[in-house]
């Protein structure tokens, strides 16, 4: 560890002042780098009160997602966020997880940004992420499975998203099929699921899921198109949410959900999509991957593999497992 991180997660561990001696002795560095150590920590927007004849106190943290910040926040995992990997600012984390995969980054590796510049969904769509704004995160899975085992991890990354706002802020979102959570009628966070395969096994050597979740964003921090359709933590529940602790709590419930899927039991995440799914028991519209014409249909319950059992003008009830659907009274849809 650096002078740095050593002088800091002493300053954390203590809630009184230490003086400079006290700090040089146990670390064991001279005065000069622990004031060295307390003005770069400082610059980082960390506040460390200082008193004559006391020392130094930490006072508060910067609400910054840097890999300090996150790990004082996050507990024991066993595979998801052993490794992270955090930046001020990436073009796509999904992008930079992918290259981590060619060069052999290890299972559960976590990228996170705190902007980006090319952020995207699905579909292309660009993925507004603005800095200091939002939690944008990718986590490298090599989960060794085959592909049909694999089609639900969009949806068990929406129950942890909903399971850590949940945890953190005291409300949960819902879940609009096939993968956005929402609040207040509004998304919250996108998701997008990049996939490898290898032709000689058949498995699935890596897998990059990308989240983006919308935290301190203002209406005017939004594109006008978006701004219509889009809200923040901050919006919908009116104060403002630690990104660190957040990320540590999104990452604590990826890795029980990575746990699942490895296990092959995922009854506890059908449940909890099933109740947090907006679009049950709504008239919603079918919109077909590469346009076509639309249908209107009621949604009637998930299936057992997360796809949304739909039932058509005709009475018959069908699996619905890719394309779009626009829920009416959600998002524009009134018709």
């Amino acid at each position: 560890m650096s002078s740095r991180e050593t002088v800091l997660s002493l300053l954390r561990r203590e809630d009184a002042f230490l003086s400079g001696q006290e700090l040089s002795r146990r670390l064991g560095l001279s005065r000069a780098a622990v004031w060295k150590a307390v003005d770069a920590l400082r610059k980082e927007g960390y506040e460390i009160e200082a008193r004559t004849g006391l020392g130094y106190r930490l006072t508060s943290a910067p609400d910054a997602l840097t890999e300090a910040e996150i790990r004082n926040a996050l507990g024991p995992t066993v595979i998801v966020g052993r490794e992270l990997r955090c930046f001020e600012e990436l073009d796509s984390t999904n992008n930079y997880a992918k290259t981590l995969a060619q060069s052999g980054a290890p299972d559960g590796t976590a990228v996170i940004a705190d902007s980006q510049t090319a952020g995207r969904g699905r579909m292309d769509r660009s993925f507004q992420s603005p800095k200091g704004q939002g939690i944008y995160l990718s986590v490298l899975l090599r989960p060794q499975l085959p592909p049909d085992r694999l089609p639900p991890v969009t949806a068990l990354a929406g129950v942890a998203v909903c399971a850590a706002v949940e945890r953190l802020c005291g409300v949960r979102p819902g879940l609009k099929w096939p993968n956005d959570p929402v609040l207040q009628g509004k998304k919250l966070c996108g998701i997008l699921t990049e996939m490898s395969l290898e032709a000689e096994t058949g498995l699935v050597p890596s897998l990059v899921l990308g989240i983006g979740i919308n935290v301190g964003q203002r209406p005017e921090d939004f594109s006008p198109e978006v701004r219509a359709v889009a809200t923040s933590l901050l919006q919908a529940l009116g104060e403002p949410v630690s990104r660190p602790r957040l990320t540590a709590a999104l990452l604590e419930e990826l890795d029980r959900a990575y746990a699942a899927l490895l296990a092959g039991d995922l009854s506890e995440y059908l449940a909890a999509y099933r109740r947090d799914c907006v679009n049950l028991g709504k008239t919603i519209q079918l919109i077909p991957l590469g346009g076509g014409a639309r249908e209107t249909a009621q949604a009637v319950g998930i299936d057992g593999e997360f796809g949304l059992v739909v039932r058509g003008k005709d009475g018959k009830e069908r699996s619905v497992r890719s394309g779009e659907v626009s829920v009416r009274g959600l998002w524009g849809y009134v018709d």
